[in-house]
């Protein structure tokens, strides 16, 4: 099983000075919860980075425009999805609207730890 992990930003140096900047002077409306829960506003949080490490499953982080151009698929981002090894089938496992209502790095854990052992 493999996690992938998309980020509702872009990849690319202009569209990550974007987002520090997004993040710095209007964080209320920032909407990438993903990123917002796994980043401060310069780096990867330790707890995650320590998490992410050891997980028993492997993890894959794509920004927006990697995610739909390697899958050729869309969705409600940022998102956590499923993928079977030997399938191309991509299964949602934390949407949207639950990485909006997670309040820390800690939850994000147990979210992926229950996908992990379930």
């Amino acid at each position: 099983m493999q996690l992938i992990f998309v980020y509702n930003a872009d990849s690319g140096l202009i569209n990550t000075v974007k987002d520090i900047g997004h993040k710095l002077f209007n964080p209320a409306t920032y909407d990438c919860f993903l990123c917002s829960l796994t980043h401060g506003t310069f780096k990867e949080h330790p707890e995650w980075r320590a998490y992410r490490q050891h997980a028993a499953c492997e993890m894959v982080f794509l920004h927006r425009d990697e995610f739909e151009e390697r899958f050729g698929a869309t969705h409600e981002y940022p998102v956590v999805l499923k993928q079977q090894e030997g399938t191309e089938q991509l299964e949602v496992v934390i949407s949207r609207r639950q990485l909006a209502g997670m309040a820390s790095v800690n939850e994000l854990i147990v979210a992926v730890e229950g996908v992990e052992t379930g």
